[in-house]
């Protein structure tokens, strides 16, 4: 199918009081103009406002502004079937999926249902990944919540909330800090009466042509007052090309032995005998590449972000050197 018929989806995580609960109330209650479809995923949480919706075991639910709100205890590729198929009858009308994680979830197999389960994926096309963040209370729960410092590996875009209740500085020293963990999401303070909901979707964080982003000050963090279970690190070469034989081999042995610790991993290639750009990237062990554009005049260089748990960076990286064309 087509990426342009195909149904974005937006992955919304953050920890436990981040926020995620304004912000869907936010979007199945305002007047906004887009149909959007949240399956929320809840075990035990409080979730969206009783006044909208009344609790039954699983149940779809059409709300006054047109959005539908569907509560999932199961199967996620189970709901998604359903609402391809009733969207296709016409009982349902919806332009985009927006899937909410409980607040002590990994993200990871959610984002994994969109590489592996074959119906989803001709069906479903994964934008990105959102994470919300409490400024007041992220460092307590990044210091002691593994879960927490996942929500942060796996981001596409990372939306900090609650900063009136925190210094300028302690929001500055937190960002930092999530800048080491994940380098590649750009960081967002928000207030969720006010953020539009234009900035928080179509971010093409998985589209694989997408530019690779990296915060631009990540280089020159030098001083790291937390060890993060969860960090990342960046490999760069502009000297000589990989061997694309010798870096599959490479990467897929890596992904065997160390997959469930890659939380997340992207980058842009530059390959033997290729006039075009490889963009990749993956979660887990699964991983997924698509030729880019045309290098032209550009600079040709290679760029790899790794994020995950505890990573044997010097291992990667003289793996990785030993890929490039002798």
């Amino acid at each position: 199918m087509q990426q342009e018929s195909m149904i974005p989806v937006t992955i919304l995580t953050g920890f436990l009081g981040s926020g995620k609960t304004t912000l869907l109330n936010r979007i199945l209650k305002e007047d906004h103009g887009q149909k959007i479809a949240v399956i929320e995923n809840e075990f035990g949480e409080v979730g969206v406002d009783n006044e909208i919706l009344e609790r039954t075991e699983e149940q779809i639910i059409e709300t006054n502004n047109g959005c539908i709100c569907c509560t999932v205890r199961g199967d996620l590729v189970r709901i998604l079937g359903t609402l391809k198929e009733r969207r296709d009858a016409g009982e349902l009308k919806f332009d985009r999926v927006i899937i909410e994680t409980t607040g002590m979830a990994d993200p990871g197999p959610v984002a994994q249902t969109f590489f592996t389960d074959e119906l989803v994926a001709e069906s479903y096309l994964l934008d990105s990944i959102l994470t919300l963040v409490d400024a007041k209370h992220a460092e307590t729960q990044l210091d002691e919540f593994r879960e927490a410092q996942q929500q942060i590996g796996f981001a596409d875009r990372i939306l900090m909330s609650k900063t009136d209740l925190v210094t300028d500085e302690e929001a500055t020293k937190l960002t930092a800090r999530i800048r080491r963990m994940n380098p590649r999401a750009p960081v967002r303070r928000v207030n969720f009466g006010e953020a539009p909901l234009n900035e928080l979707l179509d971010l093409r964080g998985f589209n694989l042509n997408a530019v690779l982003e990296l915060a631009p000050d990540f280089l020159l963090e030098a001083e790291h007052s937390h060890h993060d279970e969860v960090e990342s690190f960046v490999y760069r070469n502009s000297s000589k090309p990989f061997d694309e034989v010798r870096l599959n081999q490479f990467l897929s042995g890596m992904l065997q032995i160390y997959g469930p610790d890659m939380l997340r991993y992207k980058g842009v290639l530059w390959l033997r005998g290729n006039p075009r750009r490889i963009v990749f990237q993956g979660v887990h062990q699964q991983m997924a590449g698509d030729e880019g554009k045309p290098w032209g005049k550009d600079k040709k260089e290679s760029i790899m972000v790794f994020i995950g748990k505890s990573l044997p960076k010097d291992l990667f990286i003289a793996g990785l050197e030993e890929c490039i064309v002798k």
